[in-house]
């Protein structure tokens, strides 16, 4: 079995636990609401058409878009009640996915409970007024068995879209199958991603073909049909949450990490140093850079590694560049002041945005820094990753240069690569501890006015941690041990085409590499 393979079904039992639950949990609620709804509805036209259209206009909404618009609207609510009733919760991770999965599931399930109760021959309504039936009456023995095969066959829709839109959740620091797509994507781990994929077909063909069972049940008028596939249901989420039952009590670290190899090899590295203390560590990892922040301030993440250069400009909103050291002290004492965040100290290495092109291609064009690219720039296409061009370093990089690229396309950071490899981008934003620089032969563009900051790897550490002796004495060593090249170096053994480490064997590695 390849390290791959065994790294996946390692993480099986936790990853499918969570993403049964939040999928069931879903589901349920949608139900709940929804069946209610189709009733209201189906009695009444002036309920029928906005209840309708208002589940038609969620599903416009693409389900990754819906999840993330919850996380900032429950954390504004969440400090609200922390501020009024001297308590929050959980903004980020289960709640949002929640909500966002529920009311997708909604439509199918209110569609056809309309449609179900609708069609009912008015002869049958009839009969059952005639015997002098009252309203809640004649629903739950005429109505509701009626329309139960067409209620269930949107309740089997819904199930499907809403184990297939949770592998959707892991941006907002949910546990689900979608940590294998991400992770895999970004790492180009195609067992990772095949494994994801399969495990969530599965999952949802399971639920659908159970559904099925009941909905069979119903329409036979056979209630042990019924039973046996609403039972079957049952015992499938008993067994995927079994594994949570028996997990060991102690201390409990969350450990954030955002969306690329070096965050995975990082959180990994920071985990096994607190699991080595005899400690509990969950891993919440594929979070944007805002998510990510956000959530280590409100406490929902106790530590991960950011970047001087990303904290100066979307965090404190600075245009400037003082230089590494003043960078460094400013964050260190604005963060405490204004969040309560501790910066534990630098890794020893910087990951700076910076502009990079194949080497035969800048040599051809003379380009040796960002002036010249700024000259060529017209006969050039530009590859970003998902963030870059949205974020504040772009301005300021391009307000001092005033590039005026031919074409401007964002791709998930492996994907770039791919793009100035075969031609469609011909200078991408690359990373500067990234090993794919040096091994695909790539040259880094210089930056002669100082328009890029520093991005010195800096350790976080949420204001409910700051004075965790056990944290901080595990993670303290790590600060100013790791140089660039026992990074670019972990950070290949990941990103490579053979021979691929997990984030886990590369995070072991650079262990030893510290080690000795």
């Amino acid at each position: 079995m390849s390290p791959q393979l065994a790294e996946a079904f390692r993480l099986l039992p936790d990853y499918l636990g969570w993403h049964v639950l939040l999928s069931a949990s879903a589901l349920v609620l949608g139900v709940a609401i929804s069946v209610p709804l189709a009733v209201a509805a189906a009695r009444s036209p002036r309920v029928r058409w906005p209840a309708l259209a208002g589940a038609s206009l969620i599903q416009t909404v693409p389900a990754l878009a819906l999840l993330a618009l919850f996380y900032p609207v429950l954390l504004a609510i969440s400090a609200l009640s922390e501020a009024t009733l001297g308590r929050g919760f959980s903004a980020l991770g289960f709640l949002p996915s929640l909500l966002a999965l529920t009311l997708y599931s909604m439509l199918p399930i209110l569609r056809n409970g309309v449609a179900g109760l609708t069609g009912i021959d008015p002869a049958i309504i009839e009969a059952a007024d005639g015997v002098g039936m009252t309203r809640a009456q004649r629903l739950w023995r005429v109505e509701l068995p009626l329309a139960a095969p067409v209620i269930m066959a949107g309740v089997r829709t819904a199930a499907v879209w809403t184990v297939g839109a949770a592998t959707l959740s892991t941006p907002v620091g949910q546990t689900s199958l979608g940590n294998y797509i991400f992770a895999g994507l970004q790492t180009e781990n195609w067992v990772f991603v095949l494994f994801g994929c399969a495990a969530s077909a599965t999952v949802a063909l399971a639920a659908d073909q159970l559904l099925g069972l009941a909905e069979t049940g119903a329409r036979r008028r056979r209630p042990i049909l019924v039973a046996a596939g609403l039972g079957g249901l049952a015992l499938g989420v008993a067994l995927s949450l079994s594994p949570f039952a028996v997990r060991g009590q102690g201390a409990v670290y969350v450990v954030g990490a955002k969306n690329f190899s070096e965050q995975y090899i990082l959180a990994e590295l920071m985990a096994e140093r607190l699991e080595a203390t005899g400690a509990r560590v969950t891993r919440r990892e594929d979070l944007g850079s805002a998510v990510a922040y956000r959530a280590l301030a409100a406490g929902e993440i106790d530590v991960y590694v950011d970047y001087s250069g990303t904290l100066w400009t979307n965090v404190l909103g600075r245009s400037d560049n003082p230089g590494r050291e003043a960078v460094l002290s400013a964050l260190t004492t604005e963060l405490r002041r204004r969040d309560g965040v501790t910066v534990l100290g630098s890794l020893g290495f910087e990951n700076a945005y910076a502009f990079a092109m194949r080497g035969e291609r800048a040599r051809a064009l003379g380009i040796t820094d960002l002036d010249g690219l700024a000259r060529a720039s017209p006969r050039l296409a530009l590859g970003s990753d998902l963030e870059f061009l949205s974020r504040p370093e772009w301005r300021a990089v391009d307000g001092a240069y005033r590039f005026a690229f031919r074409s401007r396309r964002s791709y998930q950071p492996t994907f770039m690569y791919r793009a100035l490899a075969s031609g469609d981008a011909d200078v991408i934003s690359a990373f500067s501890s990234d090993g794919r620089i040096a091994a695909g032969g790539l040259v880094v563009l210089d930056d002669p006015r100082g328009a890029i900051p520093p991005y010195d790897a800096v350790v976080l550490i949420s204001p409910r941690r700051a004075d965790d002796a056990r944290l901080t004495g595990a993670l303290r060593p790590l600060i100013g041990a790791i140089t660039v090249e026992a990074m670019r170096e972990a950070n290949l053994s990941v990103d490579r085409d053979r021979d691929k480490a997990t984030p886990a064997q590369a995070a072991r590695a650079l262990k030893l590499v510290l080690t000795n």
